[in-house]
């Protein structure tokens, strides 16, 4: 299996249009030891031809032709076979939109999300320009299906949704009332292999059915959203804490750093970095405590071979 990560920042980006914290101040400016990233999302395939998008950030088209693989062949056509969506945020379905062009298109999806996107959604009508311009494929907690082509064909590799911890998204709340299908987190298997790879890029808190789905991963994509709980709370960007916001902090007694560091996982890589998380600046104390635990900060354009 191959992965690509297409973008590596929590919704915002790095920096964000309107922050001067330090860390958005300092990568302008290249005054600290940082790289812009995109909002997050990655690829995977298993044989290097077609490729699932898990998420579609705002930033779809720039990821696009950030990477060889996504781009097209032909006159009209394009090596992405279908988008998973792990919950309905913005920053993770908002691109689905920029793909209009009479293109057809493929989503899994729970179906509480797809009808976060879909019911009494004016946008969705651009979507609707002819029949069957999209597809949707429910997902179901704690079933697995195989990944299908744009044409139906097996891909060769299997999705599992998992429930975890999260919230509705900001859109939605008071309209709709929250369910464990909002927020999932994806286990992609190939079936030649057998290898599997784990997606939990919105993730509140860890329990033990969040835990036992990390048996057996090859590699896991995991929430690096806030280091500390007061992350926004404390400089007064936000009143709300890392918990308020359904993202389990990395950082202190009961952060996922100590869960992660213990886990018999080969590859542990923080994900959905947020624009205040000092786990950005490579030289901070936060990111060498994140390295010493043996885990990884996902860049921009980083690629792994399962």
């Amino acid at each position: 299996m191959r992965v690509r990560v297409l973008g590596s920042a929590a919704g915002g980006g790095f920096p964000q249009w309107n922050c001067g914290c330090g860390n958005c101040r300092g990568v302008r400016e290249g005054t600290i030891k940082a790289i812009p990233r995109m909002q997050d999302s990655i690829t995977v395939s298993a044989d290097g031809e077609g490729w699932f998008l898990l998420n579609a950030s705002p930033e779809i088209r720039a990821q696009i032709e950030s990477f060889p693989g996504l781009q097209p062949r032909r006159p009209r056509h394009s090596p992405i076979e279908a988008i998973v969506l792990t919950n309905g945020d913005l920053d993770h379905c908002l691109g689905i939109f920029s793909l209009r062009e009479a293109h057809p298109i493929v989503i899994y999806a729970t179906d509480h999300v797809r009808q976060g996107i879909t019911r009494s959604n004016v946008f969705y009508r651009t979507l609707q320009r002819f029949a069957g311009q999209v597809t949707w494929h429910a997902l179901k907690p704690g079933r697995e299906d195989d990944l299908l082509r744009a044409d139906g064909r097996p891909s060769g590799l299997t999705v599992q949704p998992i429930p975890a911890p999260g919230k509705l998204p900001v859109h939605l709340e008071g309209l709709s009332s929250p369910d464990p299908e909002d927020n999932v987190g994806l286990k992609i298997r190939d079936r030649v292999s057998g290898k599997v790879l784990g997606y939990f890029s919105a993730i509140g808190k860890l329990g033990s059915t969040v835990l036992q789905a990390f048996d057996g991963l090859s590699c896991l994509f995991f929430d690096g959203t806030f280091w500390s709980g007061d992350e926004l709370s404390g400089p007064g960007y936000m009143a709300k804490t890392a918990e308020d916001l359904a993202h389990l902090p990395i950082g202190g007694p009961g952060g996922s750093l100590e869960a992660l560091a213990s886990l018999n996982v080969p590859r542990r890589v923080y994900i959905h970095i947020n624009n205040t998380n000092p786990i950005l600046r490579e030289d901070s104390l936060e990111r060498r405590a994140v390295e010493a635990a043996g885990c990884e900060v996902a860049f921009d354009g980083m690629e792994l071979t399962l």
